[in-house]
């Protein structure tokens, strides 16, 4: 299928693209799968506490079992104590399993997901960034030109380096290339953005 191709300056080309990328099916529900997936298997970071064996410190009796009228006491090292080791603490262990994800599900969603895209019209394909943009204030008014002020940027290697200090400081703009977005990418932004050889790049895999 043709697809249309925009230059900086607004200026319309037609490109031939894959329909099984650019027109395939549709499929909510492996979509909703896949991103279920994707944020099971997201972890941050895994906390961990010390034991009472983990804390440095003397192991001896603060006092005497017996006679000081007060309660009986270990060491300080006690999780009753500030600065004693923490009882029933996370231990910074996976604890579990993770969901397993095939690369048909990944090729099939992202496809979904890039076809509801260009038919909702958030998709854009421009051509590559042959000049380095280097403001951030320039970047964000061509952005704000194509209302793409909310978008992910799927682009080649060159049209990167040209571009990528300039989207580093816009909000709600992630700068990626084809090897490195994931249906949940494409779910969190409204506009998705290609460059012409970011979609040749991307059909590669497909064939």
């Amino acid at each position: 299928m043709k697809i249309d191709k925009l230059s900086i300056d607004g200026k319309k080309q037609s490109i031939e693209v894959l329909d099984k990328i650019f027109s395939a099916k549709i499929n909510n529900q492996l979509v909703s799968g896949v991103i279920y997936k994707l944020n099971a298997n997201f972890k941050g970071r895994k906390a961990k506490t010390k034991q009472r064996n983990e804390i440095t410190g003397s192991t001896s009796k603060i006092y005497s079992q017996k006679g000081t009228g007060n309660a009986r006491h270990s060491s300080k090292k006690a999780p009753i104590f500030v600065g004693g080791g923490i009882a029933h603490g996370p231990k910074g262990q996976d604890n579990y399993k993770t969901r397993k994800l095939n690369k048909s599900e990944k090729k099939m969603s992202i496809a979904s997901l890039i076809t509801e895209k260009n038919k909702s019209n958030n998709l854009i394909i421009f051509d590559d960034f042959g000049k380095k943009i280097e403001k951030t204030k320039e970047m964000f008014e061509l952005l704000k030109k194509f209302d793409a002020n909310n978008s992910l940027l799927i682009v080649d290697t060159k049209s990167k380096d040209n571009i990528q200090r300039s989207t580093n400081n816009i909000p709600n703009v992630k700068l990626t290339d084809a090897n490195h977005f994931s249906a949940f990418d494409l779910v969190k932004y409204k506009k998705i953005i290609f460059t012409e050889s970011s979609v040749k790049e991307l059909e590669k895999r497909y064939q």
